[in-house]
This record gives structure tokens, sequence and C-alpha cells, in this order.
């Protein structure tokens, strides 16, 4: 099965190239026959990455509203591109104020100095 999808796949790209070989050069023919094949694939994974998507966290955390970490996680699979250009941002502000990473760090033990009491009530 996998053979003749092959055979068609060769067979649809050399009918590609001879139309277009009419119109173009051979290198511009070549070149369409790769760009549509590039799109192709970028759509075949686009369609593969929208299936295997898990659950959403919100979902599976019912009715709960997500915390600020949860919120974050969930864009970070559901828009990695997004989520990486934020993380070069932030290192990026980081290495230029380094006083910011003294915040943050002193606002998380004061959260958790916070939250401490609570739980020893439990």
């Amino acid at each position: 099965m996998a053979a003749a999808a092959g055979v068609c796949v060769v067979a649809l790209a050399y009918a590609l190239y001879a139309v277009v070989r009419e119109y173009l050069t051979p290198a511009g023919a070549s070149a369409v026959v790769a760009g549509v094949a590039a799109l192709l694939i970028v759509l075949l994974a686009v369609v593969v990455v929208r299936k295997s998507a898990p659950k959403s966290l919100r979902k599976a955390a019912g009715a709960e509203e997500p915390t600020l970490t949860t919120r974050l996680i969930e864009l970070a699979r559901e828009k990695p591109l997004v989520a990486g250009i934020g993380a070069v941002a932030a290192a990026l502000v980081i290495a230029r104020n380094p006083r910011i990473v003294t915040t943050i760090i002193s606002a998380a033990v004061a959260g958790r100095a916070a939250r401490a009491p609570d739980q020893n009530k439990r």
C-alpha cells in the first residue's frame, strides 16, 4: 500500500512538472513542484498535530479557574511558537535587568510564606 502511494506521488509530481514546464524554465518548474510538495507536507503536519493534541488542561481541571501556571503550560502546548518567542523575550529582559530575577524570586518566596500557615491549619 505504501509503495503504491509512493508511486502515485512520484507520478503526480512528474505530471505537475510536465504541465508547468510548458510555461516556465526547467528550474522554475522544479521549484513549483518542490513548493507544492512542501505545502502538502505542511498541511499534513497540521492535520496530524490537530488530531493528536491532548485535552485542554482547562477541560481536565473541571470548573476550577486555571492558575497562571496552568494557563502558561496550556499556551505552550497550543502555540509553541508563541511560547518560544515569549521565552526568548523574557530571557532578553532578564539579561538586560538582573533585578527582575530578584523581584520574581522575592515574590515567589513571599507567596509561599503567605500560603504556609493556611496549609498547617488543615
